[in-house]
């Protein structure tokens, strides 16, 4: 196994979803977002199968900021931002 880590991860908290690219998706409920992903093409201009939506969301698990911070507790957080957000965060464990 490796020494060092270098991780980054989407912000739960930024206004963009980056996996549907859609503003403050990751906050409705799930059926809600598996309605949007289903019926409409607002998602990546597609519609997706039942399926592969609710799959797709089991499988997305957004990471806030205390979050990366308890899988994290002895490297370094670096947020990353956009226009003044935090978009993401990058945590390692260099020197």
């Amino acid at each position: 196994m490796g020494k060092y880590h270098y991780v980054q991860t989407p912000n739960k908290h930024f206004v963009i979803e980056p996996h549907y690219l859609l503003p403050f998706f990751q906050f409705l409920p799930k059926k809600i977002r598996c309605f949007i992903l289903t019926k409409t093409k607002l998602s990546q201009f597609r519609k997706w199968t039942d399926q592969a939506a609710e799959q797709y969301i089991k499988e997305i698990v957004l990471l806030s900021k205390k979050d990366i911070q308890e899988l994290f507790s002895s490297s370094k957080i670096w947020k990353e931002r956009f226009a003044g957000m935090t978009k993401s965060f990058v945590a390692h464990n260099f020197k």
